[in-house]
């Protein structure tokens, strides 16, 4: 493994293919926080300490995975500075913050109420694409003028997301990223490069395994801001287990 601090707070660990396979591990270990995950975290930590310097964090810390095609794994831990409550403005933006992330949180529960009462009444995935819809979009029921190019999809479980992924041909050249927040899985897509009808179809598949949690352009930036970031890019082809 190879060791790079970035900066006094954040830290890189390079995993080689070889050495995944050393340990037996697959990036799902991480995403599932297996005991395997979690030894080799601590391993990575024990190796930073002695080679870098690195002292583990006081407080919270993020921790972002990313595969390199034919070359392994990139694990990225960033320490958070804690809150100088002292400090009258930041008492205010962080009072805002969590304001902002209730309110966040309360609408994200009506979404899922919501999606559960709507596919109960659904036959299936084909009650949600919308034939005939002259807006041409997506979902049914939704009169805008535009086609949707991005949406979010809500998992369960990591199982639901990967077979999901599973289901999709693995030509489709959609963009895609999957994040974590209070024990959901998100998954989000962008049709990309991918032509529409492809993503139409994905889309599709997408309720037959999950809910749908929100779409437009930016949808993705409260996952960014509030959950935790598993798989930075590509997501589909990691969840397939592709390089």
């Amino acid at each position: 493994m190879k060791i790079e601090r970035v900066d006094d707070n954040t830290v890189k660990c390079y995993i080689s293919v070889e050495e995944m396979a050393q340990y037996q591990i697959e990036y799902t270990d991480f995403l599932s926080r297996t005991d395997k995950a979690q030894q080799l975290m601590r391993d990575i930590i024990k190796q930073a300490h002695d080679e870098v310097g690195y002292i583990p964090p006081k407080y919270a810390f993020e921790m972002q995975i990313m595969m390199v095609p034919d070359q392994g794994m990139v694990l990225t831990f960033t320490e958070k500075d804690p809150i100088d409550f002292t400090n009258k403005e930041n008492v205010e933006a962080f009072l805002a913050n969590l304001k902002e992330f209730v309110n966040r949180l309360i609408q994200h529960k009506e979404k899922l109420e919501q999606g559960k009462a709507a596919n109960a009444k659904l036959p299936g995935a084909e009650g949600l694409i919308g034939k005939g819809n002259p807006a041409g979009d997506v979902l049914a029921g939704k009169e805008r003028p535009i086609r949707i190019k991005e949406i979010i999809f809500a998992f369960d479980t990591i199982t639901s997301v990967m077979d999901y992924a599973e289901a999709l041909p693995s030509g489709f050249k959609l963009q895609s990223a999957l994040y974590k927040m209070d024990d959901v899985y998100y998954l989000y897509l962008k049709q990309g490069s991918e032509n529409y009808e492809n993503f139409r179809r994905a889309v599709a598949q997408g309720v037959e395994f999950g809910r749908h949690f929100t779409d437009g352009e930016g949808c993705d930036e409260m996952l960014k801001e509030h959950g935790e970031c598993l798989i930075e890019s590509r997501a589909l082809r990691h969840l397939r287990g592709e390089k």
